[in-house]
């Protein structure tokens, strides 16, 4: 038995013996100890805090190269894939800086336990619903301190603080990212801790009852962080498959996001029809100032992408007639011109884990530069559109 360092915990449950193991992701320590635990050979199997997402960016960190960029964006998976993009980017930075990388106990662990056939599970929530939970938790006002916080910590330093290292011993680069928010907010916490230890919990659970011969003993190797939590769950909560599924599964959407867009649609067509009814002077007044502030803005956010000069004109083209058609969006047509004119490479793929690690890395990528291209171009309309409908409606009380 190796010597203890990590924190552990020993839940029995239905006539197995889980040992949770409290591991610091940023720890070599840790690694080692999650090693030496997955190598005794009296744990039948071992569970590690692994999604399918995370474990294939790990064994496989060429898969981004499988993408095709333009089904992301057609699929609008385009904001997914970047905030993935640079949750990469801040372990890559991590470590370079450390010597280790985040989650080796994960990676070393498995490979021990493989290395001696028992079986592996990985029992964490996939990242892609979490961080849409987390996203679709807040109210729409509060996720733009949400997405400004994770573009900013991940991507504005080079070097990572001591205190945020010292904060990933107990979280992972999930939890860290948002650790800040999460500390005011209980909403953020619920989704990005409590959720996935009670997913975890019924994910060991099912787990057993897949077993043809139940496992003795399972070792589960989990950050420190989830510790406390997923011993409760694992020794309080039933098994329960339809919680287990509420937990995997996103939040129905609000009725209004899909309401509202056609709404202003339809609130800005009648200004414009209002005045051409008045004068066509006006209506042309109104229509110019709409091309000008829609077109302007989502010209402006392909420019800051460093978008092709073709791609800036045609972003300015279409934005005053996407904003008018809810069903397709000025950043996809502007990421589908991008793509066009300067389709990325083969080694754009293969280099671009290494290539966002730095900020100048995204402008220089030709894959990373199209997802800037989406996003910015997305917000540049969308804030046009609201302050060109503003606009219109200037011109109809001063008219």
């Amino acid at each position: 038995m190796p010597e203890q360092s990590g924190p552990r915990q020993v839940i029995e449950r239905d006539g197995t013996r889980f040992t949770l193991l409290g591991t610091a992701h940023v720890s070599l320590a840790s690694a080692e100890e999650a090693e030496a635990l997955a190598q005794d050979e009296r744990f039948d199997a071992v569970a590690v805090e692994l999604c399918e997402t995370r474990h294939q960016a790990m064994r496989d960190p060429s898969h981004m190269a499988n993408l095709d960029l333009f089904q992301v964006f057609r699929q609008g998976k385009g904001g997914m894939v970047a905030a993935s993009l640079m949750l990469g980017a801040y372990q890559r930075r991590l470590s370079e800086q450390l010597g280790t990388e985040p989650g080796a106990e994960m990676r070393r662990a498995e490979d021990a336990a493989v290395k001696r056939g028992a079986p592996v599970w990985l029992v964490d929530r996939e990242i892609g619903t979490t961080l849409k939970r987390v996203y679709r938790a807040h109210r729409w006002w509060e996720r733009l301190p949400l997405l400004a916080g994770l573009f900013a910590s991940l991507l504005s330093r080079e070097k990572v603080s001591e205190a945020e290292i010292e904060r990933l011993k107990e979280g992972d680069v999930i939890e860290n990212s948002f650790r800040e928010l999460a500390e005011q907010s209980d909403t953020l916490y619920q989704k990005l801790v409590a959720e996935r230890d009670e997913y975890m919990a019924q994910r060991l659970l099912a787990e057993l009852e897949s077993c043809e011969e139940r496992p003795r003993e399972v070792l589960v190797v989990v950050g420190a962080g989830h510790l406390k939590g997923l011993a409760k769950a694992l020794s309080e909560a039933p098994r329960d498959p339809e919680h287990e599924l509420a937990l995997a599964r996103l939040p129905r959407p609000a009725r209004w996001p899909k309401v509202l867009p056609w709404a202003i649609v339809a609130i800005i067509l009648s200004g414009f029809a209002l005045g051409f009814a008045r004068s066509p002077e006006l209506g042309l007044r109104m229509a110019a100032d709409w091309v000008l502030i829609n077109g302007g803005f989502s010209a402006l956010g392909a420019a800051a992408a460093l978008a092709h000069p073709l791609t800036i004109i045609g972003s300015m083209l279409a934005a005053p007639l996407t904003s008018l058609n809810p069903t397709i969006g000025a950043g996809f047509v502007a990421a589908a011109l991008e793509l066009s004119l300067r389709k990325p490479r083969v080694a754009d793929f293969q280099s671009l884990r290494d290539d966002v690690i730095n900020w100048w890395g995204w402008w220089q990528n030709r894959v990373a530069r199209t997802l800037l291209v989406f996003l910015f171009v997305t917000l540049g309309s969308a804030l046009g559109t609201y302050l060109g409908g503003f606009r219109v409606f200037e011109h109809l009380l001063a008219g």
